[in-house]
């Protein structure tokens, strides 16, 4: 691997699929101080111009609702050595928050979300492509979780949304994006040999030489 370039990482896959767990062993087996994570999640568009009810109302699955040309280009900026100041996204108010967060260029960037393989402008980007791959069932409980304990919402606003926008976006977007991996990455606990593989190409800076794909 160039040492003068990071590595890019993509980690794609439904909602509550297991993304951000599999990006954290990764993590934890590189070593965090040789990673830097660029979360979808902190690239929605500000809608604090709209009253709250447009805002609830929106359309956050689809690809539209995320800023990926800049998040193309802080991630662009971080594999070539340089620091950028990350949006903070609030989610209960569907609001950019005015701060910003310093983050430093490192050896390995992990790029994560449900969108970043359908967009080429990010995907472009990327030394290593991963789908994880998981049941919609375990994937809806997982969201229903995450968003009423971690997001303040009511049982019926994540079921609402999950029928009306979650699910047909995954079905028109993120899973169609699935053909965009190197790698397929089964998922239900923890796939520990499929994600030593991915380790092992990201030391070997190699991630053409391993693609699994179904």
């Amino acid at each position: 691997m160039d040492v003068n370039r990071g590595f890019v990482i993509g980690i794609a896959g439904g909602t509550g699929s297991g993304k951000s767990t599999v990006a954290e062993m990764i993590c934890s087996e590189v070593g965090p101080e040789n990673v830097v994570k660029v979360v979808q999640d902190n690239y929605y568009r500000d809608l604090s111009h709209e009253p709250f009810e447009v805002r609830a109302r929106q359309n956050f699955d689809h690809p539209c609702a995320i800023d990926f040309d800049l998040m193309a280009s802080h991630v662009a900026a971080l594999r070539h050595g340089q620091a950028v100041d990350m949006p903070v996204y609030d989610f209960k108010t569907h609001t950019r928050m005015a701060e910003t967060l310093r983050v430093e260029p490192r050896s390995t960037i992990i790029v994560e979300g449900i969108l970043v393989l359908e967009m080429d402008v990010v995907r472009s980007e990327m030394d290593l492509k991963i789908y994880v791959e998981t049941d919609s069932d375990l994937r809806f409980i997982r969201r229903l979780r995450r968003d009423m304990v971690e997001r303040g919402r009511s049982l019926d606003s994540v079921i609402e949304q999950y029928l009306t926008t979650v699910r047909p976006m995954h079905l028109e977007f993120v899973e169609k994006s699935r053909r965009m991996a190197d790698i397929i990455l089964p998922w239900k606990d923890f796939n520990t040999v499929a994600v030593d593989i991915v380790i092992s190409q990201v030391r070997n800076g190699r991630p053409r030489s391993l693609c699994h794909k179904s």
